[in-house]
């Protein structure tokens, strides 16, 4: 049983995912912004914790990390304009870097983006930027000593997942469910993988032999 710690808890992969941790057994303690989000994280088995992606600090992420095992940071910006792509998917997980290294907490898995997400669509400088800022949170979190795995995901999707992916460390670039990611990283939780990069999409592998191939 480990003490999660969940960063996007009400996002598209995270709220997939918390009823997959806590019926594994582990207790989740889920971030939400909106008052009206914690009923229904308290009701799905989560303790939800108030705060906003876009004001929380390194200070701020510490007070909420005290007794937890890790961090699995599932946020993003959701293209909602570049000054919030800045601060969630760039500063933020750098405030959540120095506050773990603050309390002492090592490990975390980080969802990243796919390196050639988009790159046919012309998806303009929104775009960029947040491939940009995403590839820059990686950087920091790789050159740290902290025990982290950086999951980058193909073209997100909301069709039912089928338990079925390709991961490596590099890949064709490809789409994905979110139902897939959500348990992909559930799997993360349990298993020994540390300090890798890996990269996701569909695929014919069932998600318990992608992880154990990848040890």
């Amino acid at each position: 049983m480990a003490r999660i710690f969940l960063i996007g808890a009400t996002g598209g992969v995270g709220h997939r995912l918390h009823p997959l941790l806590t019926a594994a057994g582990h207790q989740v303690t889920g971030l939400h912004r909106e008052p009206d989000q914690a009923d229904a994280l308290r009701a799905a088995g989560v303790t939800p914790c108030a705060g906003d992606l876009m004001s929380l600090e390194a200070d701020d992420f510490a007070e909420r990390l005290v007794d937890h095992d890790l961090v699995v940071f599932s946020a993003g910006a959701a293209g909602s304009g570049l000054p919030r792509t800045s601060r969630i998917d760039g500063e933020a997980p750098l405030h959540v870097i120095e506050a773990m290294r603050k309390v002492g907490l090592a490990r975390i898995l980080l969802v990243s983006a796919f390196p050639e997400a988009g790159r046919a669509k012309g998806l303009g400088d929104g775009f960029e930027h947040y491939m940009k800022v995403k590839k820059e949170a990686d950087a920091a979190l790789t050159a740290t000593e902290l025990d982290w795995v950086i999951l980058r995901p193909g073209t997100l999707k909301d069709e039912p997942g089928d338990g079925r992916v390709a991961a490596g460390w590099a890949l064709p670039y490809g789409d994905v469910a979110r139902d897939d990611v959500a348990a992909f990283l559930a799997a993360l939780v349990d298993s020994s993988i540390r300090r890798a990069i890996i990269e996701l999409t569909d695929g014919e592998t069932p998600i318990p032999t992608a992880i154990a191939s990848l040890h």
